[in-house]
């Protein structure tokens, strides 16, 4: 078992930068593929990126060429740098461990509580 705990979040105007952590604790975050999600008010949680043990990784498309996923498996800490925020990329964040590298989000066996990210316009 692993649990799983999101910090980094905040209040950015668009255009800035954040870097959201999740840090894991229990079983070794590196046999785990790793992935982020999010909610935003009123809408279903959605895939945002994955990181696989072997090192590949896949994006929603509404996030390509600005937000990077990347783990430190030395610091059992995984990392999403989102940079070019836009309005819309405001939700809840969280971060998710399981064993198939995937974006469905039923496979995914851990979950952190959670980091809102608010960008403003």
């Amino acid at each position: 078992q692993v649990h799983l705990a999101e910090s980094g979040g905040g209040f950015m105007q668009a255009g800035g930068s954040l870097r959201l952590s999740c840090a894991a604790s229990g079983r070794t975050f590196s046999s785990y593929t790793m992935s982020w999600f999010r909610q935003a008010p009123g809408k279903e949680r959605e895939f945002v990126a994955v990181l696989g043990r072997t090192g590949a990784t896949n994006y929603a498309d509404s996030v390509k060429g600005r937000f990077t996923i990347s783990r430190d498996n030395a610091k059992n800490t995984g990392y999403l740098q989102m940079n070019s925020l836009k309005p819309e990329d405001t939700a809840v964040y969280y971060c998710a461990a399981g064993g198939i590298f995937t974006a469905r989000a039923n496979n995914y066996n851990y979950w952190g509580q959670g980091t809102q990210v608010t960008v403003s316009s």
